[in-house]
């Protein structure tokens, strides 16, 4: 059985299959709770703490789980993971908790986790899973937190309004004021506000990847042309 390349699998989740830019997957919190960097940043923790969970005990028993049952049994894994992280985030940052309110629990069904539990961990060894699981939970991550921080900026002309539910009292000196707006900017708040962003981020990324084609091609170009030496 061949090695898998840990670069790869650390490209894949962080950009060239980013779960939320690429795969489209997990849109309802992704596009629900990012109207600020910090409640953004909160479920991308959360869900990357069951994203690591769950990939290492679902290769952890991949061998032991008959196929006909192996999609309930990780939604029971994932489910409990949801459960003991939803309980550490009620008992540490209990206002953002509320914050979030039903969309801790919904990670369960989160495509993403249970995509990855099937695709990948169910077929690999407990290492690779936990580095499959960590950084497509960055990449996830990622994307709540500039969309968050996008949506923020525009919506209230603040940065990391509301640390002080993450990281405790101390952080609310953390609160940037970009801008002074007398009334909030409704649509980047909402969620045809979030549509607009993600789409702006999707652009982003499809611009980078085909400037770095370009400069690819450009360079394979110039390779091949070079005369060979004799």
């Amino acid at each position: 059985m061949s090695q898998p390349d840990y670069g790869d699998i650390s490209k894949n989740g962080l950009w060239h299959n980013n779960p939320a830019l690429v795969q489209l997957l997990g849109l309802c919190p992704l596009l629900a709770v990012s109207n600020t960097l910090i409640n953004g940043l909160g479920l991308g923790i959360a869900t990357t703490m069951v994203l690591v969970g769950s990939n290492i005990s679902v290769s952890f028993v991949r061998h032991w789980i008959p196929k006909e049952i192996r999609i309930p049994v990780f939604v029971m894994m994932i489910a409990s993971f949801v459960t003991n992280t939803q309980l550490l985030m009620n008992a540490f940052t209990y206002e953002l908790y509320l914050v979030l309110g039903i969309f801790i629990p919904l990670i369960v069904t989160n495509c993403t986790i249970i995509g990855r539990a099937e695709a990948f961990a169910s077929k690999n060894g407990i290492i690779p899973s936990f580095i499959d699981g960590l950084m497509q939970g960055i990449g996830f991550s990622t994307v709540l937190v500039l969309l968050g921080a996008l949506r923020e900026f525009m919506g209230q002309g603040t940065l990391f309004a509301g640390a002080d539910q993450l990281f405790g009292e101390w952080a609310s000196v953390l609160t940037i004021h970009l801008y002074q707006v007398d009334q909030s900017f409704l649509f980047a708040l909402l969620p045809p506000g979030a549509f607009f962003a993600l789409g702006l981020l999707i652009a982003g990324k499809n611009i980078i990847d085909k400037r770095l084609q370009s400069r690819a091609h450009q360079t394979t170009q110039v390779t091949s042309a070079k005369p060979e030496v004799s």
